[in-house]
C-alpha cells in the first residue's frame, strides 16, 4: 500500500523552483506523486515503501541541491528523522487521511514519527537545535537557514548589487550620456575595465543564486525562472566581457548589475510578503510547549516534550499548557482549547475527560495520563492535514505549473527571435541584445507560479484558525462552487441527545411535578429519563426520596414518592394504571404529531402532566442555515426520522427542503439525485452511515466530533462540530478562488501586455522602449502584487458564532398550565 509523507525542502527560492524537486522525484523508482511548495518549503510525496524509503527520498532531494533533514515535523514534539515501521501492521507513526482524488488512493497513509523511549532525544542531536519553524521547512538555501535568514540573505545580496550598481552606472556610456558624468575612471583604467572589476562581486555573489538555480533546474531537466534570469544577466555580462577583452566598446555591465539589483529587490519584498501566507501553520507549530512536567515516583520532573511516552503521568499546573493528548486522572479545571479546535469557551475537565495537547489549563491543577504523543497528537495531525492541503495542487495550479514551464521556453525562444529580428533589421548587436534580454526578463513566470499557491496557503491557514480543515486544494476549490448543502439531522443540526422542550401541567405546580418525576427517573437508565432529570436540576426542583420503584420495560416506571404514587411513561402504562388524562391526552397527541416524544405523568391515579422531549438543536444551527441562505446556497436536511419530526426541526431552522425517512444505505442515492439535477452538492455528516454520502458528494464535510470513518471519507473536517462553520468553509473557498482568479488574470495579462513592449514592437511607431532594468523591476513588482493580493484574503469577513451563553430560542422549553375540566 502506498504511503504519503511530508518532507522538508529548504532552499526553494523562487515559485518555479519546485519543478526541479518534483521532476527529479517523479523519475525515481517507487515515487507515485510529488508536490513541492515554495511557500512552506516542504514537499508531499506519495511512494511505494517496498521500492523506496524516507532516507532515499531525502537524499534525492539533497541531490537536487536543496537541504532535507527528513520529515517536516516540530522538532520539540517528535523526531523528524526516524524511519517509519514498514511492517503491514498499524503503528503509532501512521494515520490515514483522505488524499487528493486526482493523484493518490484514499487509503494512502501519511507517515509521522511514533513514540520515543525516555532519553532517546537529547539536546546534542542535530535536529534538536532547529526551531519549530526550521523543522517545518521555513529554511533557506543552505542547511540551517531559516525563512528569516533567506530574507536577510536576499537583502544582503541586493544591497551589494545596489551599492556597486551606482558607480557602474556613472562610469557607463549611458551614465555619461544621461547624467553628464565626466570624472575619469581611477588608476588610469578604461571605463569598461573599471566597471568590469566593480561588476565581479555583483555577478559572483549577488547574482550567483541565479546561476546556481539555473544549474539545478537544467540538471532536473526542467526550466524555471532562474534559467531566464541567469540567461539575461549572463548574456549581457559575458558579451560585455568579450568586448572589454577585445579592445573595448559599448558594454552592458550597468544593465547586468542593475538588472540583478532590481530582481533581488523585487524578490526580497515578495519573500517578505509571502512569508505572511504561512502564519497559520507557524502559529500551530509554536503551540506545543517544548517541556513537560512528568511525575516520576510521585516527584515532578521537567523533561522535553519529545521524551514523553504513552502512559506517562503529567502534572498540568494552572496557566500551563498540556504537552500531549491525554486523559485526566485527577483534578478539575477548565481548559482553553480554542487554539486547537477553534472553540471559544473553556471546556470543563474532570477525571475521565480527554485533553488535547497544546491547550491551556486555566484554573485547577490536573494530573493527566498521556495517551497520544509525538505525531499522533491531535495538533500534529492538524498540522499534517494543513500541510498536505497547502502542498496539494488545485486544478488551476496544475495548469499554471504547465504554463510556467512553457512560458520559460517561449521566453528563451522569443528572446532569441527578438535578437535575430532586430539584428536582421539593421540594428546593432548592442540594441538587438538589449531587446532580447528585456524579453527574457519580463517574461519570467514567477508571478504565474505564485498566483494560486499563495492564495491556497492563506485560505487553508484561515480555515485552520477557525477549526476548518481542508484536506487538499481541490476541496478548497470545490467549496467555492457549492450550490446545495445537504445536512444530516442527527448529530449535525442537532446534538443527537434528547432535551425537554415542553412541560404541560394540570392541577399541580410545575416545580412540584418536576420534583416527583425526577425522583422516579433518577432510578431509570433510559436516555429520556436522564434528560428530564437534568432539566429538573436546571430548574432547581427539590430532590425527594422514593420507595417501591418499579420499572415497566418499554412502557415507563412507577414508584412511591414522598407518600404519593407516581407513574411516568407512555399511553400503554397509563391504560394499565387506569389513569384518565382528559384533555391532556389531546395535548399529548398534538406534541407527538409535531415530532416530539411525549411522556405522560400520573399522580395518585390522576393525569397531571405531559413532558415533551426532542433531539436538541445545536445553538448555531439556525445561524448556519441563515448564513448559507445569505450565500445563495440551498439547504437540504436529510433524516431517517419520520416526516413530522423532520419537518419540526426544518421549521425551526428555516430549511428549504426536507428528505425524511431515508434509510442509511439510501443517503448516497439522494446525493446522486441532486447531482443529476445539475447541482454542486456538499454533504455534511458525522456518522458511519454518512460515509458513502460524504464520498459521493462534490464536497464531503465531516463534523469533527463524528466517527473516524466519516472524518476519513470527507474532504473537509469541522473541528468544532459547529454547523456555522459550513458557511465559513464556503466563504473561505469562494474568497480563495476569487484571489486565485485575480492572481492568474494579473499574471497572464501582465505577460500578454509586457511581452510585445519588451520586444520593441511599439518602438518604431510610439517610441515605447523598455530597458532590462525596468523590465526586471516590472517583473518583480508583478510577483509582489500577486503575493500581497493573496494576503488580503486574511481580511475576509466570516460569520461569527452567536452568544453561546444564551440558549437558542428554538430549544427553550415551554411550561404550560391547563385546566382539565
Amino acid at each position: 500500500m502506498n504511503r504519503t509523507t511530508v518532507l522538508e525542502v529548504q532552499g526553494l527560492q523562487w515559485a518555479t523552483s519546485k519543478a526541479a524537486v518534483e521532476s527529479t522525484l517523479l523519475r525515481r523508482r517507487g515515487v507515485v506523486s510529488a508536490e513541492a511548495n515554495v511557500l512552506n518549503q516542504t514537499a508531499t510525496v506519495t511512494y511505494d515503501p517496498a521500492a523506496t524509503s524516507i532516507p532515499e527520498l531525502s537524499q534525492w532531494i539533497r541531490d537536487c541541491g536543496y537541504h532535507c533533514a527528513g520529515r517536516s515535523v516540530p522538532s520539540h514534539s517528535c523526531d523528524p528523522l526516524s524511519e517509519p515501521n514498514d511492517s503491514t501492521s498499524a503503528t503509532p507513526s501512521e494515520y490515514h487521511v483522505h488524499s487528493d482524488h486526482a493523484d493518490t488512493s484514499t487509503d494512502a497513509p501519511v507517515e509521522h514519527p511514533g513514540e520515543s523511549p525516555h532519553g532517546e532525544h537529547t539536546a546534542h542531536e542535530p535536529h534538536a537545535q532547529h526551531s519549530a519553524q526550521d523543522m517545518m521547512g521555513h529554511g533557506g538555501a543552505h542547511a540551517g537557514m531559516s525563512m528569516d535568514d533567506m530574507v536577510r540573505d536576499m537583502r544582503n545580496r541586493f544591497l551589494v548589487a545596489l551599492v556597486l550598481s551606482i558607480p557602474i552606472m556613472l562610469w557607463s556610456p549611458m551614465g555619461r550620456d544621461m547624467f553628464g558624468f565626466t570624472v575619469p575612471a581611477p588608476f588610469g583604467l578604461r571605463d569598461d575595465v573599471f566597471t568590469l572589476i566593480l561588476s565581479l562581486p555583483v555577478v559572483f555573489y549577488s547574482a550567483w543564486i541565479f546561476f546556481d538555480g539555473a544549474y539545478r533546474a537544467l540538471k532536473a531537466r526542467t526550466l524555471d525562472m532562474m534559467v531566464l534570469v541567469a540567461v539575461a544577466v549572463g548574456a549581457g555580462w559575458l558579451y560585455s566581457v568579450a568586448v572589454t577583452f577585445t579592445g573595448g566598446g559599448e558594454v552592458f555591465y550597468e544593465a547586468a548589475s542593475v538588472l540583478t539589483a532590481f530582481v533581488l529587490l523585487g524578490h526580497w519584498f515578495e519573500m517578505r510578503a509571502r512569508g505572511g501566507a504561512n502564519d497559520a501553520i507557524r502559529t500551530l507549530l509554536e503551540l506545543t510547549p517544548p517541556l513537560a512536567i512528568v511525575l516520576r515516583d510521585g516527584e515532578p520532573v521537567e523533561v522535553p516534550t519529545a521524551d514523553v511516552v504513552v502512559g506517562d503521568l503529567l502534572l498540568i499546573r494552572p496557566g500551563g499548557k498540556v504537552p500531549v493528548d491525554g486523559t485526566v486522572e485527577s483534578g478539575t479545571s477548565e481548559v482553553d482549547e480554542s487554539m486547537v479546535t477553534g472553540e471559544s469557551l473553556p471546556v470543563s475537565k474532570e477525571p475521565g475527560s480527554a485533553v488535547i495537547g497544546a491547550s491551556i489549563n486555566t484554573t485547577g491543577t490536573l494530573r493527566v495520563r498521556a495517551t497520544k504523543v509525538g505525531a499522533d497528537t491531535a495538533l500534529s495531525q492538524i498540522v499534517a492535514l494543513v500541510q498536505e492541503a497547502q502542498n496539494s495542487k488545485a486544478p488551476g495550479q496544475r495548469f499554471a505549473d504547465r504554463a510556467a514551464f512553457w512560458l520559460v521556453l517561449v521566453a528563451l525562444i522569443g528572446g532569441t527571435g527578438t535578437f535575430l529580428v532586430w539584428w536582421a533589421a539593421g540594428a546593432g548587436v548592442q540594441t538587438a541584445l538589449l531587446f532580447a534580454i528585456t524579453v527574457v526578463v519580463i517574461t519570467c513566470p514567477d508571478a504565474l507560479g505564485l498566483a494560486t499557491p499563495t492564495a491556497i496557503m492563506v485560505g487553508t491557514g484561515l480555515g485552520a484558525q477557525r477549526g476548518v480543515l481542508f484536506k487538499n486544494a481541490t476541496a478548497l476549490e470545490s467549496s467555492a462552487r457549492i450550490e446545495t448543502v445537504v445536512m444530516d439531522k442527527t448529530g449535525t443540526l442537532t446534538k443527537g441527545e434528547p432535551e425537554v422542550t415542553d412541560v404541560v401541567v394540570d392541577g399541580i405546580g410545575t416545580d412540584e411535578l418536576l420534583s416527583l418525576v425526577a425522583a422516579v427517573e433518577r432510578e431509570s437508565e433510559h436516555p429520556l429519563a436522564g434528560a428530564i432529570v437534568r432539566y429538573a436540576a436546571e430548574r432547581g426542583a427539590p430532590e425527594v426520596p422514593l420507595t417501591n420503584f418499579r420499572n415497566v420495560p418499554g412502557h415507563g416506571a412507577a414508584a412511591e414518592v414522598d407518600g404519593r404514587r407516581v407513574a411516568v411513561g407512555n399511553r400503554k402504562l397509563m391504560i394499565a394504571e387506569n389513569v384518565d388524562f382528559g384533555t391532556l391526552m389531546g395535548t399529548r397527541d398534538d406534541l407527538a404529531a409535531s415530532g416530539r416524544t411525549a411522556v405522560l405523568v400520573a399522580v395518585d391515579g390522576h393525569g397531571v402532566g405531559v413532558i415533551a422531549l426532542a433531539d436538541a438543536v445545536r445553538e448555531t444551527s439556525a445561524a448556519a442555515v441563515a448564513a448559507l441562505h445569505d450565500l445563495g446556497v440551498e439547504v437540504v436536511m436529510l433524516s431517517g426520522d419520520n416526516e413530522a419530526t423532520a419537518q419540526r426541526i426544518a421549521g425551526q431552522l428555516g430549511i428549504d427542503t426536507v428528505i425524511a425517512e431515508v434509510l442509511p444505505g439510501d443517503k448516497a442515492a439522494k446525493i446522486v439525485e441532486l447531482q443529476n439535477a445539475g447541482k454542486k452538492v456538499a454533504m455534511v455528516g458525522d456518522g458511519v452511515n454518512d460515509a458513502p454520502a460524504l464520498a459521493q458528494a462534490d464536497l464531503g464535510i465531516a463534523i469533527g466530533a463524528g466517527t473516524d470513518v466519516a472524518i476519513e471519507t470527507a474532504d473537509l473536517v469541522l473541528m468544532r462540530s459547529d454547523p456555522l462553520d459550513v458557511p465559513v468553509a464556503l466563504q473561505i473557498g469562494r474568497g480563495t478562488l476569487r484571489k486565485m482568479r485575480q492572481n492568474l488574470g494579473w499574471a497572464v495579462g501582465y505577460n500578454v501586455i509586457a511581452l510585445p513592449i519588451a520586444a520593441g514592437v511599439f518602438e518604431p511607431s510610439l517610441g515605447l522602449v523598455l530597458r532590462p532594468e525596468i523590465a526586471a523591476l516590472s517583473m518583480s513588482g508583478s510577483s509582489f502584487i500577486v503575493a500581497v493580493n493573496a494576503l488580503l484574503l486574511k481580511r475576509l469577513r466570516l460569520p461569527s458564532p452567536p452568544d453561546q451563553h444564551r440558549p437558542s430560542p428554538s430549544t427553550t422549553p415551554k411550561t404550560t398550565s391547563q385546566n382539565a375540566s
